[in-house]
């Protein structure tokens, strides 16, 4: 079973689509204590980080995803880090930074922008120059750079991709990329 984090935010009916669209049933999970039965989880990312947290915690999250995770169930976060600095669910030391590519280009970075590769990564496969559609104003700087996997050239390498045992993440939408975006969840699904 595929369990959606359902905290009232994120986009939850876009990533339902696309687990149908690869023929997976995902289950929307109001409450971490529905998260035991679950084989994967999909934390879907939101623009406002502080509210984010605020309705997972509302919900048990901030417990029960770092509890799951741990004892071994993968997780798939995307996007999020926005509107001021909020203590995180603490499975991934780092900084997230605001965006400064200079001055030709925007922020947010909206649009869609190849990933390159960082080595070896369990979720970009092989699959060559796979594009991403992305919507964001921050990015992850990890601890541990060797968690990175994945890079987009915004004025210089920006995170895009990280993995770190069983905490995987995306800086883009996956659920709206098209076909680089559905085998990226394949293949999170087959890990």
């Amino acid at each position: 079973m595929v369990a959606i984090v359902d905290y009232g935010m994120g986009n939850i009916r876009s990533v339902l689509n696309a687990l149908e669209a690869l023929g997976a049933e995902g289950q929307l999970v109001s409450d971490a204590s529905k998260l035991d039965g679950a084989d994967r989880i999909i934390l879907p990312g939101v623009g406002a980080f502080g509210d984010g947290m605020r309705h997972l915690d509302e919900r048990g999250f901030t417990e029960g995803l770092p509890e799951r995770v741990r004892s071994g169930t993968p997780l798939l976060g995307t996007r999020g880090f926005e509107h001021g600095e909020h203590p995180g669910l603490g499975l991934l030391a780092g900084d997230v930074v605001r965006l400064d590519p200079g001055s030709d280009l925007r922020v947010p970075h909206i649009g869609w922008n190849l990933v390159e590769r960082r080595g070896e990564s369990r979720l970009l496969g092989d699959e060559p120059d796979p594009t991403f559609y992305f919507v964001h104003s921050f990015q992850l700087h990890p601890d541990n750079p060797d968690v990175i996997t994945g890079t987009t050239p915004y004025g210089f390498p920006v995170t895009a991709v990280i993995e770190d045992e069983q905490v995987l993440g995306c800086q883009f939408h996956p659920e709206k990329s098209q076909h680089d975006g559905l085998a990226l969840l394949r293949r999170f699904l087959d890990l």
